[in-house]
Parts: structure tokens; C-alpha cells; sequence
């Protein structure tokens, strides 16, 4: 409360947490460990690393053009281009205009190393019990060096599973993506079920490990308290409550929840109205 003997709205004075501060090149560079020049074992094979990055940035929906692919694996322009043109000249991809497109070759081989990272990520999680928001990092090192063999005894061992921990398919599981909304579109009174983070989340370790904290992870469902002028959202998850950023919020995916959550507690209807 201030001197006035009213509560501060959360609007102005966010934790930088619930903001996505760093872009994606540098937190691909900080959640791998290791300087971006580092000739260090996991480090990707370049082909790979492009390749992958272009199905990533197919899969936000993103037109791929070689600006959005620099800043995606952090390299330079030049850098880039030269590897597009490496890329086309072995039928990887193709370049229409602006866009790059990948080949059936090219796509097959970046499936199948999204596909390594994905299980490797369930393997981290559910049967070694590494913390959430340190196993997509951890996948990067793993996914280059899973054999077709280790990859099918995966599968056996986590019985198929259809998404990773962070809520995106996995590759030739079955699994579809649903037709999930962002979640900066909600409004107050909104049930929402967290279906995934975008790739730019998975590699900002503060905006998952506040996540992780507050129990928003995929799978967990909230209801939308509050909503402030600038887009920031207070949402009701469990027994707490998470305040995210505009930012942020345009990175989680949702789908609604149609199930009537229980009534909240008088005490608890209070604090949600002075949110608000």
C-alpha cells in the first residue's frame, strides 16, 4: 500500500521475470553455456543448426527470411547469407524472393533432430527429474548425438510421447499442434489451459523458471483476474497468482477452458478486486 492507504496497481512495477529481456540470440548463447565461437563438444553442425532454425521459425508461423534467420541463431548477415547459399547449392532449401523454403531432404533432416531434441527433452524430465527450465539447453547437446537405435528405445521407454515439456509436438508421435490462441489476446474472467511456450521462451531461462515457480507450465490452468492498460496480465493459477508482461504473454499459447472453476474464497475475491 502507499501513504494514501491504496494498493499499487502491478502495472508500472513488474519484476523483470515476467518481461522477455534478451533476444533470442543471446539467450540461445547464454542457455547453452558456452561463448557463440566455442568449438566445444554438442555444438551444433552448422546444416543442422540452420536447418533447424528454419522449421522453428515455420512452425511460430514466421516467414523465413534470411534477417529473422541472423537473429534466430545469432550470426551475422553475411555469416548467413553464406550459409543459405551452402544450404541451396546441397538442396536443402530453396530461396524464392526473400523466402527460404526448406526441400524434402532439407526437411527430413531437421525433423529428425527436433524430433532427438523433443525426447531427449521428456527423457531430462520425466526419468532423470532435470529441473524444467534447464532441458531445453541440455536437448541441444543431446540431439546431434542420439542414434536412430537410442532414438526407438526412447520411445519405448517414455511410451510415445506426443509433446515435449514445453508443449510443442513431437515430430512422427501422432501428435498434433492444437488450435491454441496467444494468451495476450485473454480478457479478465478468461479460464485458460497454458498449451506451450514459443522457442524464444525456452531459451530466456528467467521467463521459465518464473513460470516454473508460479506452476504455469503446459498443461496448467488459470483464470484471467485482471488485465492493465499496457497489455499485463494477473492470472489466478492454483492458490497464487502470476503477473506477466505484455511481452511475454504474446509468448505463451492457450487453449479455453470451458469447465467452471471452484469459487474462490471471499479473502481471495478481495485481493483479485484490489488487483484490479
Amino acid at each position: 500500500m502507499n501513504g494514501g492507504g491504496k494498493v499499487a496497481r502491478p502495472y508500472r512495477r513488474l519484476p523483470h521475470p515476467v518481461k522477455l529481456g534478451r533476444t533470442m540470440a543471446a539467450g540461445r548463447q547464454y542457455s547453452r553455456g558456452m561463448p557463440s565461437n566455442a568449438a566445444a563438444p554438442g555444438v551444433h553442425p552448422p546444416n543442422e543448426q540452420y536447418l533447424e532454425a528454419i522449421l522453428y521459425l515455420e512452425e511460430e508461423g514466421s516467414q523465413v527470411i534470411q534477417a529473422r534467420l541472423a537473429e534466430h541463431v545469432g550470426h551475422s548477415a553475411p555469416t548467413v547469407s553464406e550459409m543459405v547459399h551452402r544450404l541451396k547449392e546441397a538442396g536443402y532449401i530453396e530461396v524464392k524472393g526473400r523466402s527460404i523454403i526448406l526441400t524434402a531432404s532439407g526437411r527430413k533432416l531437421a525433423t529428425s533432430v527436433i524430433r532427438k531434441h523433443r525426447l531427449a527433452e521428456r527423457l531430462l524430465t520425466d526419468v532423470i527429474g532435470l529441473p524444467w527450465h534447464k532441458v531445453h539447453a541440455e536437448a541441444d547437446r543431446w540431439e546431434h548425438v542420439i542414434s536412430d537405435d537410442v532414438e526407438a528405445r526412447l520411445v519405448e521407454i517414455l511410451g510415445n510421447p506426443k509433446t515435449c515439456p514445453h508443449g510443442s509436438p513431437i515430430p512422427g508421435s501422432g501428435g498434433k499442434p492444437e488450435p491454441a490462441t496467444v494468451l495476450a489476446d485473454a480478457q479478465p474472467g478468461d479460464r485458460v489451459r497454458l498449451s506451450r511456450v514459443t522457442e524464444l521462451v525456452e531459451f530466456d531461462q528467467d521467463a521459465l523458471v518464473y513460470l516454473d515457480t508460479h506452476g504455469f507450465i503446459p498443461g496448467a490452468e488459470a483464470t484471467v483476474a485482471a488485465r492493465g492498460p499496457d497489455g499485463t496480465l494477473v492470472l489466478e493459477v492454483g492458490e497464487g497468482t502470476v503477473v506477466l508482461g505484455a511481452s511475454l504473454a504474446k509468448q505463451l499459447y492457450i487453449m479455453p477452458v470451458t469447465t467452471t472453476p471452484a469459487r474462490p474464497t471471499k479473502g481471495r475475491q478481495s485481493k483479485l478486486q484490489l488487483l484490479r
